[in-house]
């Protein structure tokens, strides 16, 4: 009798375990629109049928999945992308605040499971994504870990997961790294932020052009990796301008590189655009170091000298300044008070901020989308995600935040918040498509949300499989 009631078990458990392998790994494929990248050729998208029967609907979406899967598991590269793939299409994929934790001598073993489980169900969204659509560009957006409250040897052990678990990615140059900056008798990372103090306060306050802002035609930081991959500044990397230290900002940048940086791409051709990652956490104070505020504008200084005429997306973490309600998040900004006790250096500066501040937005946008090419702003932060359009307006130069377009402004740009890939926003992954018109001589840019599921589904295929394997093996030696 228990054997009779087990097989029936391990055949249920079987089905079970196959159909949720089988969402988990094709997931892509039950909404190919929106996980794939934009189509600009209008007449090669087949719409559902309107108004047709259960039947003609079901066999609609069954033969649309069905024939992305085999295209994205057994057809070329090239067909992977699109039909009809443009040499100059753009394919950038945007991964929002992934927030991986930590785990320390006195962590509960479920928990444990749980940070380790969770590293690999990000890994999952981003291998899935990456072998479907072969990216140009991959950008995380900022937060990349939950606190910068951690010491130095703590941030390097979450960057050697961040590469090696959830990106795959070479972690020979980060342990390089480690072997140049590490405590003698521990082995353990740490960065001399003195001396990369002494030389930022060289540049600033000598030659600014030693900063290397720019860059030209970078497709790849590495040989190895066909495609551009980019790390952002968050709060919880490097923390707000009235906490971010030497120290917070040494080790990104020895980690992950320059948190403040363009590429220009085609600057001979008819097409060019270019990438500006900007860390505006440093945009605005009171700043614990004001030099860094110095900095970040002497950046942008630099990049309005490039008297860029080409397109434009714009990276960074924190949201720019939109009136309430347009977005999940509130128009916030905190200060640290005046009898701030606990750290009373910090007393009345810069202690959160959940948008850029109105004069500032616009000053940025007039400085970085000045020339009127199209263009769009790239965002982390609010992790529920939001799509607005910012209208330019010459009368009293600003520029308003909306849910559609203003038919009397002169210029249009679209920001992008990028709704998180944590698995309790169903793991997110946002894909920008830019292509260049040859008629108008100008680029378009367009964004679609690719989400997976909560995190519990992934744990589900995993635990699935191992009931299965355990009740066959039961079965056999019974």
């Amino acid at each position: 009798m228990l054997k009779f009631y087990l097989k029936r078990f391990a055949i249920f458990a079987t089905i079970l375990t196959i159909l949720i392998n089988i969402y988990t790994f094709t997931y892509p494929s039950l909404d190919p629109e929106n996980c794939s990248w934009h189509c600009f050729d209008n007449s090669v998208i087949n719409a559902a049928p309107i108004g047709g029967s259960l039947f003609e609907k079901m066999n609609y979406y069954i033969k649309r999945y069905s024939n992305d899967v085999i295209k994205t598991h057994w057809n070329s590269e090239t067909d992977l992308v699109n039909d009809k793939q443009r040499v100059n299409d753009i394919h950038m994929m945007a991964l929002g605040d992934p927030q991986i934790k930590g785990v320390w001598h006195n962590t509960p073993y479920i928990s444990r499971l749980d940070t380790f489980g969770n590293d690999y169900y990000l890994g999952h969204i981003f291998r899935t994504m990456k072998k479907r659509l072969s990216p140009s560009h991959v950008v995380v957006m900022g937060d990349l870990f939950s606190s910068q409250w951690i010491p130095d040897s703590e941030f390097y052990n979450r960057t050697r997961r961040y590469v090696d678990r959830l990106f795959k990615r070479d972690t020979s140059l980060i342990e390089e790294i480690k072997g140049e900056n590490h405590e003698e008798n521990e082995n353990l990372f740490i960065v001399d932020w003195h001396k990369w103090a002494d030389n930022f306060n060289e540049n600033l306050n000598g030659n600014r052009n030693n900063f290397n802002f720019g860059y030209k035609d970078v497709k790849s930081w590495s040989d190895e990796e066909d495609y551009l991959f980019v790390n952002l500044t968050g709060n919880h990397d490097v923390g707000y301008s009235g906490d971010a230290t030497y120290q917070h900002l040494t080790r990104f940048n020895t980690l992950f590189g320059k948190d403040n940086f363009w590429i220009e791409y085609d600057t001979e051709t008819d097409h060019p655009w270019r990438l500006v990652v900007l860390n505006d956490l440093l945009l605005e104070g009171p700043a614990l170091q004001p030099e860094f505020i110095d900095y970040d504008w002497e950046f942008l200084k630099q990049l309005v000298n490039q008297n860029f005429s080409g397109s434009t997306i714009l990276a960074t973490h924190v949201p720019f300044y939109k009136e309430e309600g347009l977005c999940v998040d509130p128009l916030e900004v905190n200060y640290y008070p005046e009898g701030w006790e606990k750290e009373p250096y910090k007393a009345n500066l810069l202690r959160s901020q959940n948008h850029i501040s109105e004069s500032v937005t616009n000053k940025v946008f007039d400085m970085i989308f000045g020339n009127g090419k199209p263009g769009m702003v790239l965002v982390g932060h609010d992790h529920e995600g939001c799509e607005v359009i910012y209208n330019k307006f010459e009368s009293n130069n600003s520029w308003v935040a909306t849910k559609e377009p203003l038919a009397d402004a002169k210029y249009h740009l679209q920001e992008i918040t990028v709704r998180s890939m944590m698995g309790e926003f169903n793991g997110n992954t946002g894909l920008v498509s830019g292509h260049f018109n040859e008629d108008s001589k100008l680029w378009e840019w367009k964004f679609t949300l690719c989400p997976f599921s909560i995190q519990h589904v992934w744990w589900a295929s995993k635990v699935t499989a191992i009931i299965t394997l355990l009740a066959w093996s039961t079965l056999a030696v019974l």
